[in-house]
């Protein structure tokens, strides 16, 4: 079972830099995808609704901004749009499929680095996500809940720790957060059960030379419940291509 995801900074833009044509070859079961940036009418190209796949949009009300996608090969029990908390969801960042054994999530956490207005939203998602995230521990069937967290756990997600300590998405709260996430919540960082190393990142500013120089974070995740962590087998950041400021992250579990 292969699952993609990638925070593509404009779903128009990332299809201009070839990210369909791309996708073709990758024979994915499922793929998510934030930030879309687009309203589902604007999408008229037939790429946008991949042949064989089960194609959901769940897009943000201010035009150009944020918004979730989620492609399935298998045909869905039941699709979620939303969480129910109306300042989040107005904004698209969270789009759930349901099977019979298994949940698959498009995530895109509020980034908090414009202002601190954004920063203190980032906190109540925080805050309201972490009993859901328990809840979906807690149950017998297996989530994975892929996407653009806008954190770096540890200092080995990202170049530049010392310098950004004080920073939206290294700040110790939001570490503090995925600790709990990771720790007592029942959650599992896939790719870092299969991928140790140092130098993985996802995400790369676009300043200066920084995809060059590989001076990025790791801030992309593939967040699952452990027993479909402990199926996890292989994982990779592709950057072979740039389709976005983010890469595609991509692992590959047993059925």
């Amino acid at each position: 079972m292969r699952v993609i995801s990638l925070n593509a900074n404009g779903i128009r833009a990332a299809h201009r830099k070839g990210f369909f044509d791309w996708l073709r070859k990758q024979d994915a079961d499922f793929v998510c995808i934030q930030e879309t940036k687009a309203q589902h009418w604007q999408l008229a190209d037939r790429d946008f609704f991949p042949v064989g796949y089960h194609c959901y949009y769940h897009d943000a009300e201010k035009k150009g901004y944020s918004g979730v996608a989620l492609y399935s090969k298998h045909q869905p029990v039941r699709v979620v749009y939303g969480l129910g908390w109306d300042e989040f969801d107005r904004e698209g960042r969270w789009l759930q499929a349901d099977f019979e054994n298994l949940s698959v999530v498009s995530l895109y956490l509020p980034s908090g680095t414009s202002k601190d207005e954004r920063q203190q939203f980032k906190y109540r998602c925080m805050e309201r996500l972490h009993p859901h995230l328990e809840e979906l521990a807690g149950h017998d069937r297996d989530y994975a809940i892929c996407g653009d967290w806008n954190i770096a756990h540890k200092e080995i997600d990202l170049k530049n720790w010392k310098a950004n300590q004080k920073n939206s998405g290294f700040l110790p709260e939001e570490r503090a957060w995925l600790d709990e996430v990771f720790g007592p919540v029942g959650m599992v960082d896939a790719f870092r059960r299969i991928d140790p190393e140092p130098d993985r990142y996802t995400w790369w500013s676009q300043r200066g030379r920084a995809y060059e120089n590989n001076v990025g974070w790791r801030i992309d995740y593939q967040v699952a419940t452990t027993g479909l962590a402990e199926r996890a087998r292989s994982a990779e950041i592709y950057t072979g291509e740039k389709f976005s400021d983010h890469a595609p992250l991509i692992l590959d579990y047993d059925d």
